[in-house]
């Protein structure tokens, strides 16, 4: 088994394992607010859930730990990979039921808990079965196809539920609302095929994952004992409550936003949207969002090489709040033209690319550096997500309560002044230099 794993290529995994991790994060943060919104649900409903939603993301720290008791990384990627798989066939089917909305939510609360813990289980199982050579090889490969996920989510199946969608409507005797649902029958049946067999491909294709020897595997106490020193430590790091505030508060704005453009976008122009189609939306996202977030994600790693993150960050966090601008000018002018709205598009994906490099880069050189560098990366990740969650929650209650896209997006803007000031003033505890 030994030698079979040597010779397994790390090209035959590692593209295929992390479009498998992208694909749970992206449909329930992105797709699945398309979807309710087109099967009658309310948008204050959307953002709250959908945003609840995300919070195994964020307190993924807590059961990874748990997971070295029993088995190898092997058996819990292939395990999530199939049971996100069989809860999107679920899903499917429920669609079909009258109270669809609670049953589909939960069975999304077991494809984020399921899709949190794959998260856990595959970067493990990067870092356990390459060396640091070929771990820096495959970076690029890893980054690619996780975003190549969000591509074809939010571009391909989306456009392809549109397509659908007018096909289903257009045959005789069929109502808008049965087209709407059958259409994303089949989208949500899709997502189930793909992650099956996703899981069954890796299954005999994964590398099998080293299992602790029993002198070294830790029991229950030691290994709650180590968690709790780690958060402990954690806290005690020097200037730990002002970078807790700045990692929070840098993707606060984006937070309110993240789920309300694909509504702002399909809302009718009359309520203050922009009134596209999901098959525009699709286009729009997969060709103008995906180009601009590869450029920007690649323009800014050298960016901040040749001139440090230190003079660099203020910098990135201006061009990563630039797009709530754009927005906030598709919302008074509602413009009909495609290049404008797709211009809009690529400078959000651009700026979420470029700008969220600082932050990243942040984390691992000022927050995570100390004895236990990657629990406190993965951390210091988990509480920045609460900075794009919570607002999310909150996004569609703002909404209402302003009374529309208009003043909603101006709100916005004013939410982004806490994460300039912060970002301008925040000190640096450990030099940004090689």
């Amino acid at each position: 088994m030994e030698s079979n794993k040597k010779m397994r290529n790390p090209i035959a995994w590692v593209p295929s394992a992390y479009f498998a991790m992208g694909l749970p994060f992206v449909i329930v943060n992105m797709v699945a607010v398309l979807m309710y919104k087109d099967l009658g649900v309310d948008e204050k409903t959307i953002t709250f859930w959908t945003g609840l939603l995300l919070l195994p993301w964020s307190l993924k720290f807590l059961w990874s730990p748990l997971m070295e008791l029993y088995r190898t990384k092997k058996f819990y990627v292939v395990l999530t990979q199939l049971l996100t798989g069989a809860s999107f066939g679920l899903i499917a089917l429920a669609l079909q039921l009258p109270s669809f909305w609670a049953v589909t939510v939960a069975l999304f609360a077991v494809v984020a808990l399921s899709g949190s813990t794959h998260d856990v289980a595959l970067d493990g199982l990067y870092m356990q079965e390459l060396d640091k050579k070929t771990q820096a090889q495959y970076i690029g490969w890893q980054g690619a196809f996780y975003n190549l996920a969000k591509l074809v989510a939010t571009g391909g199946l989306v456009y392809l539920a549109g397509k659908l969608i007018e096909y289903f409507k257009a045959q005789p005797g069929a109502t808008e609302v049965q087209a709407n649902f059958t259409a994303w029958t089949y989208i949500m049946a899709t997502f189930a095929v793909l992650l099956l067999g996703l899981g069954l491909y890796h299954w005999f294709i994964l590398p099998s994952g080293k299992q602790q020897v029993a002198q070294d595997k830790k029991t229950l106490n030691e290994t709650l004992s180590e968690l709790a020193t780690v958060i402990v430590d954690f806290f005690k790091k020097k200037h730990i409550v002002y970078y807790l505030f700045f990692i929070v508060l840098y993707r606060f704005a984006e937070g309110f936003v993240v789920k309300m453009v694909p509504l702002f976008l399909k809302a009718p122009m009359a309520e203050g949207g922009l009134g596209l189609s999901n098959e525009t939306i699709g286009l729009l996202y997969g060709t103008c969002g995906s180009i601009a977030f590869i450029a920007g994600s690649v323009l800014a790693g050298y960016y901040v090489s040749s001139l440090g993150l230190k003079k660099a960050l203020f910098s990135l966090c201006c061009i990563f709040n630039l797009p709530f601008a754009i927005y906030t000018l598709l919302a008074i002018y509602q413009p009909s033209e495609l290049w404008l709205i797709g211009g809009g598009i690529a400078v959000e994906y651009f700026g979420y690319g470029f700008g969220f490099v600082g932050l990243t880069l942040f984390m691992m050189q000022q927050i995570a550096p100390g004895k236990y560098q990657m629990s406190h990366y993965a951390l210091a990740s988990a509480i920045m997500n609460f900075g794009v969650m919570l607002p999310g929650m909150l996004s569609g209650w703002v909404w209402e309560l302003l009374g529309g896209y208009r003043p909603f997006f101006i709100f916005v803007l004013f939410a982004t002044i806490p994460a300039f000031l912060i970002t301008y003033f925040v000190p640096f505890t450990h030099s940004d230099k090689n």
